[in-house]
Parts: C-alpha cells; sequence; structure tokens
C-alpha cells in the first residue's frame, strides 16, 4: 500500500460539474490531455476540495460547500490570493494556477492549483512509514518549525500587508467567534455563556502582528515521501490572515489530543499527537516561546480561546447538516464533540472542575457508543 496521500469517491450530492470546469481551464491557458480522473478528499470539513488528474496535470480544485455560510468563511478568491502573495516568502504553499469568480460555470467561485504529492499525516500514521520514537518527535518539532518560519515571514510592503485591520486582534477574535456561536446554536450544544463571558474578561493586549494560519493541523502539511518527517506543502489557507501568533498557536493546540487525555476529548482525536515522542501541549507552548521570544503572561487565554474557536467551527458545520444543508454521515455526531471542548474549556479555565469532570463522565456514559475502540 501507497503512503502517498490520495482522494477517494465523490460524494453523493456533491457531484463536480467536470466538463464546466475544463472547458474553462483550457479557455484560461491551462494546457489538459488526456481523459480526466475526478477523486474527492475527505479530510475536510468545510470546503470541498477535488483531484483532476490528467495524463500530463494533476491538479486540485477548491470550492465551498452548498448551504448556509458564514459572510466571511469560504472565501475562494481570498485563499487563492493569499497563497499566491506567499509563495515568494514561504515556498511550501502549493502553486495557484486559476482562480473562477463566474458563478455560472459550476454556480460558486473556485480555484484551481497544482497538486503537492506527499503524505498527509491523519489522525493515525500510515503503518508503512513504522516510525520510531526519534522520529516521530522530529516529525513533530519540524511542523511546529514550519508554523514558526511563517510567523517570521515578512509581511510589510507586500500583498499580504492587506489582510490585517490593525490593533485589536484578540478583542476582535473574541467578540466574532462570540457572535458566531451565537448565531450557529443548535438546541442539542451548551451556551459555553460561563466561558464566552471569561474570555471577553480576559482578552490581552496583542503580543506582535504577522501572518499567521489561523488552522494549524498535521492534517494540513504534506510530508515528503522520500524523507518522510520534512514538511514539503502546507495547505487550507481559507482563515490566514494577519493577527497575533499565539492565537494562531492557541488554535492549533485546541486540535492537539494527548495520549493521557480522557476518553471523550480522544474522541475528537484527528492527527497522531497521541504518539510516544510527540511533545505534549506545555512542552509545545515552552519550545515555541523559546524560539521566537514571545511571552505569554496568561497562556490560560489562548488556549481557551482554540478550544471555543474550534467549538465555534464545529458547530457552523453541524448546523449544516442539522438544518438539511448537507448529508455528508461524518457530521451527524459533532454535537457530541462540541459538548466534549465546552467541558475541556471549563477544565482549562479551572473554575468548575468538580462539575466539568462529573459533565465529562455524564457524557462518556452517554455516548459510550460514539467513541472509537
Amino acid at each position: 500500500m501507497s503512503v502517498i496521500d490520495v482522494a477517494g469517491n465523490v460524494r453523493t450530492g456533491e457531484e463536480l460539474d467536470v466538463i464546466a470546469v475544463e472547458h474553462w481551464l483550457k479557455a484560461q491557458g491551462v494546457d489538459l490531455q488526456g481523459q480526466v480522473e475526478v477523486t474527492q478528499y475527505s479530510g475536510g470539513a468545510s470546503n470541498w476540495t477535488y483531484r483532476l488528474k490528467y495524463s500530463n496535470a494533476d491538479l486540485i480544485l477548491r470550492r465551498p460547500p452548498k448551504g448556509t455560510k458564514a459572510k466571511s468563511a469560504h472565501d475562494m478568491a481570498r485563499e487563492y490570493h493569499v497563497q499566491k502573495a506567499l509563495a515568494e516568502y514561504y515556498p511550501v504553499v502549493p502553486e495557484m494556477l486559476a482562480l473562477c469568480q463566474d458563478e455560472s460555470i459550476i454556480g460558486c467561485d473556485f480555484y484551481v492549483m497544482n497538486r503537492i504529492e506527499g503524505i498527509i499525516p491523519r489522525a493515525n500514521l500510515p503503518k508503512e512509514l513504522d516510525f520510531n520514537e526519534f522520529q516521530v518527535r522530529e516529525l513533530c518539532i519540524n511542523v511546529i518549525d514550519k508554523l514558526i518560519e511563517l510567523h517570521q515571514v515578512p509581511y510589510e510592503g507586500t500583498e499580504l500587508e492587506k489582510l490585517g485591520k490593525g490593533a485589536g486582534y484578540c478583542r476582535r477574535q473574541v467578540e466574532g467567534w462570540d457572535g458566531r456561536y451565537e448565531k450557529a446554536k443548535t438546541i442539542n450544544v451548551p451556551s459555553f455563556k460561563y466561558v464566552r463571558n471569561w474570555l471577553k474578561d480576559n482578552i490581552p493586549a496583542d503580543s506582535k502582528t504577522c501572518v499567521i494560519h489561523n488552522d494549524w493541523r498535521f492534517d494540513n502539511v504534506i510530508l515528503d515521501p522520500n524523507n518522510p518527517t520534512q514538511v514539503i506543502g502546507v495547505l487550507d489557507w481559507e482563515m490566514a490572515t494577519l493577527g497575533d501568533p499565539l492565537m494562531d498557536l492557541g488554535s492549533a493546540l485546541a486540535y492537539w489530543v494527548e495520549d493521557t487525555d480522557n476518553r471523550l476529548f480522544k474522541a475528537t482525536r484527528r492527527q497522531p499527537t497521541n504518539l510516544k515522542g510527540m511533545l505534549s501541549r506545555k512542552e509545545v507552548v515552552e519550545y515555541y516561546l523559546e524560539k521566537t521570544g514571545l511571552q505569554a503572561d496568561n497562556w490560560t487565554f489562548y488556549e481557551v480561546f482554540g478550544i471555543f474557536r474550534l467549538a465555534v467551527i464545529a458547530q457552523q458545520i453541524y448546523y449544516r447538516y442539522y438544518h438539511k444543508q448537507t448529508t455528508n454521515p461524518v457530521f451527524k455526531d459533532f454535537w457530541v464533540i462540541i459538548h466534549a471542548l465546552h467541558i475541556r474549556a471549563l477544565k482549562l479555565i479551572g473554575l468548575q472542575k468538580i462539575e466539568a469532570n462529573e459533565l465529562a463522565q455524564k457524557y462518556i456514559a452517554k455516548f459510550k457508543d460514539l467513541m472509537p475502540s
């Protein structure tokens, strides 16, 4: 079995009008030869991602999902232009080919880029890699270093400078995600009232301003097949912006599930951070701060914000499933994940710890059949 990441069958209801896309691409001067093979990636829970394989070209098409979307979400033009602007300074972004903003083609904006062939480390590393503890640690450090490199990209005087809105990034984020959660709530998820109020009461000044990815995960990086601890690509730039790097790190750690975490939180794991050799969340923060020279007087704020933000993202996706705007069965139990993230946020704050533990036990028992073995 190859360790190279490949796409699968196109999901029902998410078929792509490849003839229309092909005609449009050719009109843009893209040389396409042979019969196209269309497949779809299952890893993304938000935008739809397709592979278009020709005899002379291997392409990736990204488009937004159908259904209700947050006003600023799924902006294909923005994602395309961010990667175009980053290419000169951060060579692990994919090569952009063409952007379409003519909805008469397939009914929405989309863009096409060259595919980077490699390994995408998802919830479990391919068994064929057979990494030892040292190699796992090397992979972990390399992924963190790529985030640090991004945070050093010179943006002033470039197209990237247009991404920013000035000082006050932390406050804008807390207020923005708070509003998004309120709009996406369904009857079967917690209000997050205590967490939301705590975040508003503990907003720090921005530590600095830099280019941030805003969705940093292992399954958004591509590894070199010939040297699989090395990162050769970084994907999913939809939420990239200018902002506080500690907010970026806090958001990244929301996905960082350790082997010692409780069973409910482990059910949310989508990257191999549970392996021996991986840094713990605490070690990641210490490593990052030491290497960048930044300080975090109230690190809990950044980590709680990351948890809440992830809960909002998951809830926005679940909202579409709840209202039958998508039938993707992957989203069916996202509401349980919202509860798990709520419990973790309460425990990080340190207050209501007993209640949080009781909630954890309650949901572990109630939703035991949903947990992975």
